[in-house]
């Protein structure tokens, strides 16, 4: 079974960099326009020469780029392609879908209706549907407040063997949950009896040019939208949604993005105070886990809240607001952005690796590390984990043998921990060494014997070589540890009545 690794560590440049200086700075927004119009040209050589090569050590196959200075679009640039087998460049008007950057979006709409009397925040959304959305009677204390700032209690997506369930009192925590996203999304289109596309194109695409932006699937998106890439360079089947979602199914470019955070840096279309409650700290995170909600509260983050609709980082470098996006591990964007210098950075790729870059490509620009990678827990592209990835491409078994040497000399205390083991067993599998796959999960399951889910990937390892007894054996032990591992259910009963 899939689970993120954590970030190993967080790369930051230790260079003089323009970009800083010449975008982020106080000291830049005193400077002249001529001066300006010079030092933008000179970031912009820096960044070109910094994104071509992590692209190419992350193996990114193409991003697009936007920054924000002085409340405007100062550079922006398509690198790479949208999809590596075609070898179509990547545009300005390149379409990507921006998984969960959707969320601010969609806070935006909601608080449009705020505006107008139609929505109150703290009214139980039960209210404003004909019938209860869940059994559970807490439902009744879920407000558009609590999903605007993940305090719902519902998890962060319905799975098979997973139905919708609150986890805990509605307000109590912050867990990051896409379904209480849709959850009011179903009370907003209620409200304005519009289905959400529609209302958010009338409401935020129109009045703020967002001219290539659209919550379903446009016809003209066929030449336009780039590809997906898993991690291990496969090219993502073109999804073409006809329905709206509004936790990650905003399609957009990277340079109407940035119009959309320009417009919330300057207060555009909401009134200064219901603007002011999206910037503004709703709730803290636990610096330990973003999805909480088997598991008591940790560690309160000190530089990490969350808004609505919006993430917060509080730093020395100023207060920023930011998302990040993940659609299916093909899709990685990240923006940040600081309202009160106005300055900010949009960053789109369509790849599974786009997270082992973009942290450092963003401290290139501002001139610092964010906590906020760290928190949401991605290998970077020079981590252990993908030294030891790259490593087996290149010389296969040998690689794992050498590895398991090392291992040892360390007396069973593992270079990498069990999450990041399996990531890379992940990795092969999606470059179709199931050779080595097997290996690696074999040595996650010696290491972690009472792992569910190191039997689990196993498991599924063996399904995929088309091994069914030892498949079977690895998922029934994988049930035994964790009686509640639907994945585990799910592959069994395939296997068995094959």
């Amino acid at each position: 079974m899939r689970i993120v690794a954590k970030y190993s560590r967080l790369v930051v440049l230790v260079t003089s960099v323009v970009v800083s200086s010449a975008c982020f700075s106080a000291e830049a927004q005193r400077k002249s326009s001529s001066n300006q119009g010079a030092s933008v040209q000179e970031t912009a050589r820096s960044l070109e020469s910094s994104i071509l090569r992590l692209m190419r050590e992350g193996d990114v196959p193409g991003l697009s780029i936007v920054l924000i200075s002085n409340g405007r679009i100062s550079w922006h640039r398509g690198f790479g392609v949208k999809n590596a087998d075609t070898k179509a460049p990547i545009s300005d008007n390149t379409v990507f879908e921006a998984a969960s950057l959707s969320k601010p979006v969609f806070a935006y709409a909601v608080l449009k209706l705020v505006d107008s009397g139609k929505l109150e925040l703290d009214k139980p959304l039960i209210d404003y549907l004909p019938e209860p959305y869940l059994a559970d009677e807490r439902v009744r204390l879920i407000t558009a407040r609590m999903a605007l700032d993940h305090t719902t209690g519902f998890q962060n997506e319905v799975l098979p063997g997973r139905p919708l369930k609150i986890y805990f009192t509605p307000g109590e925590k912050f867990s990051y949950s896409g379904e209480g996203f849709l959850y009011l999304q179903k009370v907003v289109e209620r409200i304005t009896s519009e289905r959400l596309d529609v209302f958010v194109a009338r409401t935020v695409f129109e009045p703020l040019q967002m001219t290539d932006s659209s919550f379903v699937w446009q016809d003209r998106y066929e030449a336009l939208k780039a590809n997906g890439h898993k991690a291990s360079g496969a090219v993502g089947q073109m999804r073409k949604p006809v329905l709206p979602r509004s936790a990650s199914g905003l399609h957009t470019t990277a340079l109407d993005y940035a119009k959309f955070v320009i417009a919330v840096m300057n207060g555009t279309g909401l009134r200064k105070d219901t603007m002011n409650q999206m910037v503004t700290a709703q709730v803290r995170v636990d610096e330990t886990c973003s999805n909480c909600i088997e598991r008591s509260f940790g560690r309160p983050s000190k530089a990490l809240l969350w808004g609505l609709g919006w993430g917060l980082e509080r730093t020395a470098a100023g207060d920023a607001i930011w998302h990040w996006g993940d659609n299916s591990s093909e899709f990685h964007n990240f923006v940040i952005a600081y309202p009160k210098q106005k300055t900010g950075v949009v960053i789109l790729s369509n790849s599974g690796n786009g997270f082992s870059i973009i942290p450092e490509l963003v401290s290139q620009i501002t001139g610092h590390s964010h906590p906020a990678f760290a928190w949401m827990g991605y290998e970077a592209y020079n981590s252990p984990a993908k030294l030891l990835f790259k490593d087996i491409l290149q010389r296969g078994i040998t690689a794992i043998t050498q590895y398991r040497a090392l291992h040892n000399t360390r007396r069973k205390i593992s270079v990498l921990n069990e999450a990041q083991v399996n990531g890379v067993g992940y990795w092969l599998l999606g470059k179709k060494r199931i050779e080595e796959a097997v290996e690696i999960f074999k040595m996650n399951v010696e290491d972690f014997p009472n792992s569910a889910n190191a039997y689990d990937s196993l498991g599924e390892a063996y399904m995929t070589k088309g091994d069914k007894e030892l498949s079977i054996k690895n998922y029934k032990r994988s049930l035994e540890l964790n009686p509640n591992n639907a994945n585990a259910v799910e592959n069994l009963r395939r296997l068995q009545y094959k």
